[in-house]
């Protein structure tokens, strides 16, 4: 990301957005769940690492929301806001040969935290009326302050690095992201139905389906990549997703 004093602010508001929704989250918290909270890390891990290279951004998806809503809807808001930063880190996490970026770790930490926290937040409240909304309906809600937690922070970060337009710039995040979106809410319903019967060991069942989304969809966005012109490439931002 460019060191423009901008990008630092919006870096900063990110940071103190994170911890003042993760702590009011955790005031909240629910009793601990270590067997499940240990499996959702470790898979929320390595999953983190299996990324997908978004053509037209300088930056990558993984396929670890599944895991990460399995922690906000499965266990308290202090573990799953500590598997999302953690899955954060290891997905940001450079290679051998790369450099290391702090500013862009701590901004993808802090969105990370700060989604979770609210996600969290929506799954465990008690407005009126909750009690005739089915589960299917509350995980929606739950799903779409994830998605909006992540878009909407990135979409500032390139506008202000790059100066695009603010809306085309989500619209264009948000067009390639939200099936993917779709598809874990409804991978997190299915395991959770399963877990009902099998306990926490039915959260393994998704990694295998996980892995072949992400063949799916690097083979998908590597040929969408190959059409992009070059200038479309060069103005990329970068900012990780």
């Amino acid at each position: 990301m460019k060191r423009t004093r901008q990008t630092q602010m919006f870096i900063a508001l990110t940071v103190l957005a994170a911890m003042a929704s993760s702590l009011y989250a955790s005031f909240a918290s629910h009793t601990l769940h270590a067997s499940y909270g240990l499996t959702l890390l470790a898979l929320a891990a390595v999953t983190s690492r299996l990324k997908v290279k978004l053509p037209g951004i300088d930056g990558n998806m993984s396929v670890n929301l599944p895991f990460l809503l399995m922690a906000v809807v499965n266990l308290s808001a202090l573990e799953a806001i500590v598997i999302a930063c953690i899955a954060a880190m290891v997905q940001c996490w450079p290679k051998f040969d790369s450099k290391f970026k702090p500013q862009q770790m701590l901004f993808n930490v802090s969105m990370m935290a700060f989604a979770t926290s609210v996600a969290n937040l929506i799954w465990n409240a008690s407005w009126p009326g909750k009690a005739w909304l089915s589960e299917s309906v509350t995980l929606a809600s739950a799903t779409a302050a994830f998605f909006l937690g992540q878009t909407a922070p990135v979409a500032g970060i390139i506008k202000l690095a790059e100066g695009a337009a603010l809306r085309r710039v989500w619209l264009g995040i948000a067009q390639l992201s939200f099936p993917y979106f779709v598809l874990s809410a409804g991978m997190t319903s299915m395991v959770n139905v399963t877990g009902r019967h099998l306990g926490w060991p039915a959260a393994l069942l998704a990694f295998p389906v996980m892995y072949g989304v992400y063949r799916s969809y690097g083979l998908y966005f590597g040929k969408a990549g190959a059409g992009l012109s070059a200038p479309a490439m060069s103005r990329a931002a970068n900012a990780g997703i």
